[in-house]
């Protein structure tokens, strides 16, 4: 049940928290060359921030069953996390914004279509774990970005009504899933996968080049 007055942030992580998407690339063209399938950069343009069930369908159509899905997923979040393990930073504004909502009482959760074992590296390897009230993977979802279901279920975790959380994103898909879940957006540019333009087609209601323009404030206003 929403408590009253509550208000909420909902964070995507990579592109937003931290920028791991190389990794992630190179995790894939590891998986896929395995695979005998080249993966490219529009691959990576067309699939990134959805779930490995759909990228992998994507990428091979019926080709496996589910219980192989599932095994080669794995495979490539084990890849992930090993190049993962040597050090990742947040990006700037991350912290300073973190602390500052901390501090206002606006709660904060993972809204990602990774899994927990990856937000939980993240999160360690950043010493960001304590800002965060809920937690949102694609183990709670059977349905990725643009679907709005990930959002919801991390505003649920926390308590909070969907029209009094703002999404932080990076990705039109995330986005649309923000807007079609009842909540405002902030879009990310920093990490260059996506325009301003495309990110405010997408329905952002504000696009920033890095959150250190963004500020606890900033969160209010947008939900008045």
């Amino acid at each position: 049940m929403s408590q009253p007055n509550a208000q909420a942030v909902i964070w995507d992580v990579d592109g937003t928290l931290v920028d791991t998407a190389e990794l992630h690339f190179q995790a894939w063209c590891t998986l896929c060359a395995e695979l005998d399938r080249p993966f490219t950069r529009a691959d990576f343009a067309a699939t990134f921030g959805r779930r490995n069930p759909e990228i992998l369908q994507h990428l091979f159509g019926n080709r496996f069953a589910a219980d192989e899905i599932a095994v080669l997923g794995e495979r490539k979040e084990k890849l992930y996390r090993a190049a993962a393990r040597a050090g990742v930073q947040l990006l700037p504004g991350v912290r300073p914004l973190l602390e500052a909502l901390h501090l206002e009482g606006i709660r904060q959760a993972i809204g990602s279509s990774a899994p927990l074992a990856n937000i939980d590296l993240i999160l360690d390897a950043t010493g960001s774990r304590g800002f965060f009230d809920g937690i949102s993977s694609s183990e709670d979802t059977t349905r990725g970005k643009p679907d709005p279901q990930v959002f919801l279920v991390a505003a649920r975790k926390v308590e909070v009504a969907p029209s009094q959380c703002v999404v932080v994103e990076d990705a039109p898909a995330g986005v649309q899933g923000a807007r079609a879940g009842g909540m405002k957006c902030i879009a990310v540019t920093f990490v260059g996968h996506h325009s301003e333009a495309t990110l405010r087609s997408a329905g952002a209601n504000l696009v920033v080049p890095t959150l250190e323009t963004v500020s606890a404030q900033t969160i209010r206003k947008l939900l008045e």
